[in-house]
């Protein structure tokens, strides 16, 4: 198997065309963020070149043979160096399992497993997307499927994995008929990556509407009554 060596180290499985994760970090936080490289064309549908998709704070966690990729709710915080009213918040607020892995092989603390479906799957939510503007039932093709090595690399703070993934309907949309060579396959490319979040020492931008940015709002219950929360 060939090695891409970098934050978190993965292996190419030719033969398999699968990539295995090596695990390493465990309860370290990290940055999620999956996006569309190659989209669908049509500004109508939504589905745009570039188009970023969810960023998430996750981690990885071990039970057994079971590796678990949660996301953490930051929606509802303790500010607050008092550990039981953190835990307090964080235990009233669910979090949410993205995946669950299966342990291959292990030693020294790193584990081994087959990310194949999770890389190879819909976290765009492009069926959504196409189920929501109308343009038909499409679902995902395991056989019309792979990896797109020429974007997949490793460095040593990110780690990046793309892959060309077809989307198939026996009744497309016209949307999707007047941008799509054959109407009832739709392939795009799905980009992944794996971010190490900043350092202790990091401070956050002060928001001002004046960047043409979004902000960040969550819930902080560890705020005085008398202040809103």
């Amino acid at each position: 198997m060939k090695p891409f060596t970098g934050y978190f180290t993965f292996y190419w499985d030719e033969k398999a065309g699968k990539i295995w994760l090596e695990i390493d970090k465990w309860g370290d936080e990290f940055l999620y963020v999956n996006s569309l490289p190659a989209g669908v064309g049509s500004n109508d549908i939504g589905l745009d070149r570039g188009q970023l998709g969810s960023s998430r704070v996750v981690r990885f966690e071990r039970s057994g043979p079971k590796v678990l990729l949660t996301q953490s709710n930051y929606e509802f915080r303790a500010v607050t160096d008092h550990p039981d009213e953190r835990r307090a918040v964080r235990d009233s607020f669910a979090e949410s399992v993205l995946w669950g892995f299966d342990v291959a092989a292990e030693e020294a603390g790193r584990v081994l497993v087959d990310a194949a479906a999770f890389f190879l799957r819909d976290a765009h939510d492009v069926t959504g997307v196409l189920r929501r503007t109308n343009q038909g039932q499409f679902g995902l093709d395991p056989s019309r499927c792979a990896f797109y090595l020429p974007r997949t690399r490793n460095f040593p703070q990110n780690s990046e994995v793309e892959a060309t993934l077809t989307f198939t309907s026996d009744d497309p949309g016209f949307l999707v008929r007047t941008v799509v060579p054959t109407d009832q396959a739709v392939t795009v490319r799905q980009h992944h990556s794996f971010i190490q979040l900043p350092g202790p020492g990091y401070t956050p931008r002060v928001f001002d509407p004046r960047a043409g940015y979004f902000g960040m709002d969550y819930m902080d219950y560890a705020t005085p009554v008398s202040e809103p929360i």
